[in-house]
């Protein structure tokens, strides 16, 4: 008898055919195994028994990097084998599987790069079939290296060896290669290139000197220097235009990173595992570095630290035995660099030297954010890129047979595919609202298109009219003349962690609670202290926090002053606060504006961040998103520590559910004439949101809670919830996906494929 395994999922580049080929020696079969478009297919010559065994053993035993999401074993027309062999991958099909990202260098390697016997030692691009870039060089499918930027590397006789030997470790390693038939460096200084015989010690005396340097990783150009060199971190906020953002830094090992900040289990695992993230870890009281938390975080109480994710970098910092930043290789607000031609051009008045190599970057990527609240350790992923897209898995969501696209959001743009049965979920690609961008949007777009070789049948987009995501959407529908549905964004927000948490096909009702800082309305305004209700498929907007004019646009976003005068617009007592932040001429102008009966009205509670953090803080504007709202997060932490919050601290009364805005900003007013702390204040407002909550649920009874939206990335707030909530409701967050508008794409497929 002869019998046809398919198994599908994430099984390319990961090393599944070498595995399957020892099992089957180790059992005893023959046959073969081979990868196509469509996942990997496995033909055995045994009995129904022996081939049940042996497709148990490869569910049960598959490679720690696989993730097997179908299978299918069948009888076919009998055949024989002489032995078990992998053959050639075939490409005939139509492609049908995971993408698979890319991985951070494993442990196995990292020994071999600093084995002194190892022909491999000190070699920068040392990898095996368990790490390694992979999403980033595919050039098409199946995961093969002629398909991939390595193709052009002719391996050398030991290379090969290894390539074609089934029980070495590198077999069918398709980023297999060595310094003498490998990757290449390159350095520049000044667009000129430099010789230099030691490319490592050259950058680690670099960084000595207090000089950047831009180095090209898996995902891009990272920009680099001394993190304890005052000077060199000012010199590059000077020349990278970003004021006062936060850096992240790479830290030479765990043991090194932990004299410096506080690692719990879970923090510990994330950096260390297969993505190596950038991960939010609280500053120690007593860092060993004479770190200048000022000049790196904006004096925020957690700093951003990953490792050494690949081996040119663990080389660098190994040597140099100190953190450096590691920053994004851009001006701020615009795309990651990728190409050694724009690095050289563009980075050049970045950087004082640029260390390039010649693979090749398909697809560019940032570096993947996560941090865990404080109190009860949820993890929330706060950039979803590098090593995380654009793998989306969910087992349980019953997918139809159709081919949708949906173009997400405006900021922190990210789109999402379902083709065959799987989804596929972009990096982050930015803020749209840049040309370069939209460039790289459009760009990572049609690599989908190409690689997957697909034709749409709908078409998702955000309300917004204006958005470059929705224009571009129209511009796909009307090329394949497809229907496009606009999907309204909160709802989409609501949608996507309903997805995620499998809650799509409830027959209970849902509440979702949506707090962001903009997103277009059904009626026109900007929406995002939002309140709907799931039920029998549908989502129905039932509360949203008072409305508050909406006045110039995207100078109140980064103006938080502004909220807290259109905010405080009517109580009396919050004006001596108020308008000494503003001119004498701003003042009358926008006293002006907030007359008026024409203008936008939003309900946002991002704005509501602002305007207390305006009032409390001082923080009248703000040089990146979110700044203020985080500065008020690290406030309220510091009263809460060790405290149990009580909703008898909250400015709102019980079964209070309108005036929310007012009363909130009121009760602010009233404890800063009381001289109250601004710690203290901190906690009021963030345990009368979570009290708002509570009130919202208890008028419409509802006991199953969502949340999403940007404010959730909040980890007091998050907390606050599950202390306060978590024993009379059940409550559902975002776990693979981000709360902000990174998760927006994937709820407008929600939202497409169930109609609601």
């Amino acid at each position: 008898m002869t019998f046809h395994i398919h198994i599908k999922g994430i099984v390319q580049g990961v090393g599944f055919r070498p595995f399957v080929y020892k099992l089957a020696l180790k059992h005893g079969l023959n046959g073969n195994v081979n990868n196509t478009t469509d996942g990997v297919h496995i033909n055995l010559k045994c009995s129904a028994e022996k081939a049940n065994d042996f497709l148990n053993s490869i569910i049960n035993n598959a490679p720690a990097l696989s993730v097997i999401t179908g299978f299918s074993i069948n009888e076919i027309q009998d055949f024989d084998f002489d032995d078990f062999q992998i053959i050639h991958s075939q490409d005939n099909m139509e492609p049908n599987l995971l993408l698979t990202p890319d991985f951070a260098m494993c442990e196995v390697c990292r020994e071999e790069l600093h084995d002194q016997e190892n022909r491999r030692y000190h070699y920068p691009f040392i990898t095996c079939t368990n790490c390694g870039p992979r999403y980033s060089i595919i050039t098409g499918l199946p995961y093969d290296r002629p398909l991939t930027t390595m193709g052009k590397y002719n391996m050398c006789d030991t290379c090969n060896d290894e390539y074609h030997n089934p029980l070495d470790r590198r077999y069918f390693s398709q980023t297999n290669s060595c310094e003498k038939c490998g990757v290449k460096l390159r350095l520049y200084k000044n667009g000129v290139n430099i010789q230099t015989d030691d490319y490592i010690n050259y950058v680690v005396n670099a960084w000595k000197e207090g000089e950047i340097v831009a180095i090209k990783g898996i995902g891009g150009f990272l920009l680099t220097c001394d993190a304890t060199n005052e000077n060199a971190i000012k010199l590059l906020r000077n020349r990278k235009q970003r004021p006062s953002k936060p850096f992240a830094l790479m830290y030479p090992d765990i043991d090194m990173l932990k004299e410096d900040c506080y690692i719990r289990d879970t923090e510990e695992a994330e950096l260390k595992g297969i993505v190596a993230p950038i991960v939010l870890l609280k500053i120690a009281n007593y860092p060993k570095r004479k770190l200048n938390i000022s000049q790196i975080a904006d004096d925020l109480d957690r700093i951003g630290v990953m490792l050494p994710y690949t081996p040119l970098y663990d080389l660098l910092l190994k040597e140099f035995q100190k953190p450096v930043i590691a920053t994004s290789g851009n001006i701020s607000n615009s795309t990651i660099v990728y190409s050694n031609e724009k690095a050289i051009k563009e980075l050049g008045n970045i950087a004082d030297s640029i260390l390039v190599n010649d693979r090749e970057i398909v697809l560019p990527q940032d570096d993947s954010v996560i941090k865990f609240s404080k109190k009860h350790n949820r993890k929330i992923i706060i950039r979803r890129s590098r090593g995380l897209a654009p793998v989306y898995i969910n087992e349980q969501l019953e997918l139809p047979d159709k081919t949708f696209i949906a173009t997400g959001a405006s900021l922190k743009s990210v789109f999402a595919i379902l083709l065959r049965g799987n989804i596929y979920i972009s990096q982050y690609l930015g803020d749209t609202a840049t040309y370069d961008s939209q460039l790289n949007y459009r760009k990572t777009l049609e690599y989908f298109f190409e690689i997957l070789d697909f034709t749409p049948d709908m078409l998702f987009v955000d309300k917004h009219p204006g958005y470059f995501t929705s224009l571009f959407g129209k511009d796909i529908a009307l090329k394949y003349d497809i229907p496009i549905v606009s999907v309204q964004h909160h709802k989409a927000h609501f949608a996507a962690v309903l997805g995620e948490n499998n809650l799509v096909d409830s027959r209970e009702e849902i509440m979702g609670v949506v707090f962001d800082g903009t997103g277009y309305g059904d009626d026109g305004n900007i929406w995002g202290g939002e309140f709907f209700i799931f039920q029998n498929g549908k989502i129905k907007r039932a509360f949203h926090t008072d409305y508050f004019d909406f006045i110039l646009a995207d100078k109140m976003v980064m103006e938080p002053r502004i909220s807290a005068m259109a905010i405080s617009n009517g109580i009396v007592e919050a004006n001596p606060f108020i308008k000494k932040k503003f001119s004498d001429i701003e003042w009358k102008i926008y006293t002006k504006l907030l007359k008026g009966q024409s203008g936008l009205k939003s309900s946002s509670i991002g704005r509501l961040f602002d305007a207390v953090s305006s009032l409390v803080l001082g923080i009248d504007k703000q040089t990146y998103e979110g700044e203020a709202a985080m500065k008020l997060e690290i406030e309220a932490s510091k009263y809460l520590k060790d405290k149990n919050p009580d909703l008898k601290m909250s400015y709102i009364k019980n079964n209070q559910i309108s005036d929310i805005i007012k009363t909130i900003v009121s009760g602010v007013v009233q404890d800063l004439n009381k001289n109250l702390g601004k710690e203290l204040i901190a906690a009021r407002f963030h345990i009368s949101l979570v009290h708002y909550i509570k009130n919202i649920s208890e008028e419409i009874k509802i006991k199953n809670l969502a949340f999403s939206g940007g404010v959730f990335q909040n980890g007091v707030l998050v907390d606050l919830i599950v202390d306060l909530m978590d024993e009379y409701y059940s409550l559902y967050f975002h776990k693979q996906l981000s709360p902000n508008d990174e998760c927006v794409s994937y709820g407008q497929m929600i939202v497409g494929m169930n109609e609601m």
